[in-house]
């Protein structure tokens, strides 16, 4: 009887593409009056995002001292480290040359008239310098409180370091960290069941306030994007899959599904952190892997934000009817590439990338209010894309490191609600 009852459950995922689906259906119905659904629904949205927000700092700082703690030898991970950051920048580099690519073959931006009258303040992006300086907390509980990640993950890999170099000594303060982890993914498996709900929670008030209004003048930049995304995951994410995991691309999809669902309605990639870590266990990533590699990637690792740039940069050239030489387009690829470390930890990095970018080959920042308005409709599958190519490294990773438990993977694809 409890065989049958088990087999009628709805899968997770699914309950999350229900969730999304009737999200999109009540956003549509309440076009008319929006302010119903971003009042008296989308709270119960934001509750779910605090909720995981409240995860985010000791969930990160808790994984990656164990993450640090399972490798067990300082150079381990020091050479898994120079890997992962390796695959984020090459996969990053492809990203924002195809930005390019496709946005000059599309010609994207002609016949478009501008908005005008729209001033749009950026702040100072860091330089590539400044990022490494800070990257060593100066004050870590300040780093902790502010939410700098990059800061917090320094600091997580020096005392994961210094456990494993003390040893015995130090085991205490380990099993202090690992049953911390775990008591962090117990809190987070426990919110990760109202996912469904704030999904459409989430979407329901999107779907109300930026209708066909929104995104009908700029469709063409719109699909241009979305479609640089798809030429991103098949031709460089399904590649790599194939090639460097060595695992098939759609039980890879399968696994990494509800990643994928959850990052497309809250659009952040710490926000999904969670749910990704559960994914790469399905996908047989060993725990100090996944612990070490998908922080990382949720922080620095913005492939989607990569071809946004790239396109939007052409996009914006052709508005203002500026030229773009061969040599302003290969230093727009280069400075998204390093923006995209550069920013990380930053609040608002997307806008923030977006002015380094243009700004480095003079183009006006007014083109950001332009596309401002149909940011968050790219926000959605941009967030999706950084994800697949956060898990897509760490398996990598972990099939080069030996710990990619690719049995376990295949014993997963059955299997419904899991642990993380």
């Amino acid at each position: 009887m409890e065989t049958r009852k088990e087999k009628r459950r709805l899968h997770f995922s699914v309950k999350v593409m229900i969730g999304l689906l009737l999200g999109i259906i009540a956003g549509i119905a309440f076009q008319w009056k929006p302010d119903i659904a971003n009042t008296y629904i989308k709270p119960f949205g934001n509750l779910y995002l605090n909720a995981i927000k409240m995860l985010i700092v000791p969930l990160v700082f808790s994984s990656i001292v164990m993450g640090a703690c399972g490798l067990g030898d300082v150079k381990k991970f020091g050479r898994i480290g120079l890997k992962t950051m390796a695959v984020y920048m090459v996969t990053t580099f492809f990203a924002a040359a195809i930005g390019v690519i496709l946005a000059n073959l599309a010609n994207i931006g002609h016949g478009l008239e501008l908005a005008t009258g729209q001033a749009v303040e950026v702040s100072e992006a860091p330089n590539i310098i400044d990022t490494i300086i800070n990257i060593i907390p100066g004050n870590p509980i300040k780093a902790m409180a502010d939410g700098n990640m990059l800061q917090i993950i320094a600091f997580a890999l020096f005392i994961g370091a210094g456990i494993v170099m003390v040893g015995k000594k130090a085991q205490p303060v380990m099993d202090f960290f690992d049953g911390f982890a775990d008591i962090m993914y117990k809190i987070t498996d426990v919110i990760m069941k109202f996912t469904p709900y704030a999904v459409f929670a989430l979407i329901c008030p999107t779907i109300a306030s930026n209708g066909m209004d929104v995104l009908l003048p700029l469709l063409s930049f719109v699909l241009v994007v979305w479609f640089g995304f798809l030429i991103h995951l098949i031709f460089v994410y399904f590649t790599g899959i194939k090639v460097l995991v060595k695992m098939g691309p759609m039980k890879f999809i399968k696994a990494a599904w509800e990643a994928i669902v959850v990052s497309f309605t809250t659009c952040s990639s710490s926000a999904t952190l969670p749910v990704t870590m559960e994914c790469g266990r399905k996908l047989g990533i060993s725990l100090p892997v996944r612990s070490f590699t998908l922080p990382l990637g949720a922080t620095v690792n913005m492939d989607g934000g990569a071809i946004y740039q790239g396109i939007t940069a052409v996009f914006v050239a052709n508005l203002f009817g500026i030229h773009l030489t061969i040599s302003q387009q290969i230093m727009i690829v280069a400075t998204a590439v390093l923006a995209s470390v550069g920013t990380a930890g930053v609040a608002g990095a997307s806008i923030i990338m977006l002015g380094t970018v243009l700004s480095s080959v003079g183009l006006p920042l007014e083109g950001i209010a332009i596309v401002a308005g149909v940011d968050k409709l790219i926000d959605m599958p941009r967030t999706s894309i950084n994800i697949i190519g956060d898990l897509m490294c760490s398996a990598f990773v972990a099939r080069t490191e030996g710990e990619l438990d690719m049995e376990a993977a295949e014993a997963e694809q059955g299997d419904g609600d899991g642990q993380l």
